[in-house]
């Protein structure tokens, strides 16, 4: 992995073994994001940076049997939680960068991800590789199961205007990532962009 995700990866690292008792209320919130790509039987669907991949299971009731699940994250310690959670037998759990998918282009119909953007070493160029795996047409759900001004207050933060998830600068970026943002929201309780794959 290269060297400038070990910050990430330590912070995950540290994190992993109570990171779902720490936050034990989110499936709900979790299943209603999924339930937004609209997947349909069969399809196929990424999870990046899927950590302890609390997001498989709905993802895995949203594709059907005959789908295809995966979950890609750095940290090897959220995987091994996943793994004890037994969330590996909703999808593939794959030790991998997003900003280098070991994926086909134009090989999945969506892509999850919650939590993600704030953690990426180069958005532009992270979010055009999750884009080069993904059909024209096919979806991209950026989520947090509480909006930005929940969880800066949480680190004792206020938001501000360069924050790269308010919608002003989000679109952009995501336009020349090679994705359209269709639908915002950003409440206490939720954060969630959906954007589709540019032909």
């Amino acid at each position: 992995m290269a060297e400038d995700h070990t910050h990430v990866q330590d912070f995950f690292t540290a994190r992993a073994a109570d990171w779902d008792s720490r936050f034990p209320d989110d499936g709900p919130a979790y299943a209603a994001a999924v339930t937004s790509l609209a997947l349909g039987p069969g399809d196929a669907v990424l999870d990046a940076g899927c950590g302890t991949g609390r997001a498989l299971p709905a993802l895995r009731a949203a594709v059907g049997p005959r789908g295809t699940v995966l979950g890609a994250d750095l940290t090897a310690a959220m995987l091994e939680a996943a793994e004890r959670a037994g969330r590996d037998r909703s999808g593939a759990l794959l030790l991998a960068d997003v900003a280098r998918l070991p994926l086909r282009s134009q090989s999945l119909d969506a892509v999850f991800a919650a939590g993600l953007i704030s953690h990426l070493t180069h958005p532009g160029p992270d979010l055009a590789e999750l884009a080069r795996v993904v059909r024209p047409g096919g979806r991209l759900a950026l989520f947090h199961p509480v909006g930005r001004a929940a969880l800066a207050a949480r680190h004792g933060r206020r938001i501000t205007d360069d924050d790269l998830r308010a919608e002003h600068n989000l679109r952009p970026l995501l336009a020349r990532s090679g994705w359209r943002l269709d639908a915002y929201t950003d409440e206490d309780d939720r954060f969630l962009a959906l954007a589709m794959r540019t032909p």
